[in-house]
C-alpha cells in the first residue's frame, strides 16, 4: 500500500502462449533512491495460480527507481516438459534451451502512487505496461 511518502508495487504474469497465468515464477524486488545509487534487494515472491505476487515487500521512503527481476527460465523448462504446450522445443537449430532466462523491468516511481506492472510473456518475447 502506498503512503504519502512511499510508492507501492504489484505485478502479475500472463503466459500469452498458453492463454493463462504463469504460476511459480520467482520475482525479486529491488529499489534505489536515484540513478547513481546502488540497487537494494528488498525481497521477493513467487507467482500464484493467478500469476500474481500478493506479498511483495514495501518500498522504503526515498525510492525513485524500482526493478522487478522475473526468473522465467525454470518456468519455461517446466512448461517444455508439459506435453500439452505447443511452443517448439527449439525454434531454430542451435538455439539455447530458453531464449529469455530472466526478465528485468526497471521503472521510476513517485511517493503516493501505486504501480501495477504486468508482464505478458511467451517463449520468444515479452511486453510490460503500467496497469491499474
Amino acid at each position: 500500500m502506498s503512503t504519502s511518502t512511499t510508492a507501492s508495487v504489484s505485478t502479475h504474469i500472463l503466459d500469452t502462449s498458453a492463454g493463462r497465468p504463469a504460476e511459480g515464477v520467482a520475482v525479486r524486488l529491488l529499489a534505489r533512491p536515484g540513478r547513481d545509487a546502488d540497487w537494494q534487494a528488498l525481497g521477493g515472491s513467487v507467482t500464484d495460480a493467478d500469476g500474481r505476487c500478493r506479498d511483495l515487500p514495501a518500498l522504503p521512503e526515498g525510492t525513485a527507481h524500482v526493478r522487478l527481476d522475473f526468473a522465467v527460465e525454470p518456468y519455461f523448462e517446466n512448461k517444455r516438459a508439459d506435453p500439452q504446450q505447443d511452443a517448439p522445443a527449439h525454434r531454430d537449430s542451435g538455439d539455447p534451451a530458453v531464449f529469455f532466462p530472466e526478465v528485468a523491468i526497471t521503472f521510476a516511481v513517485v511517493p503516493g502512487e501505486h504501480y501495477h506492472v504486468p508482464l505478458l510473456l511467451n517463449p520468444f518475447g515479452y511486453s510490460v505496461y503500467r496497469g491499474s
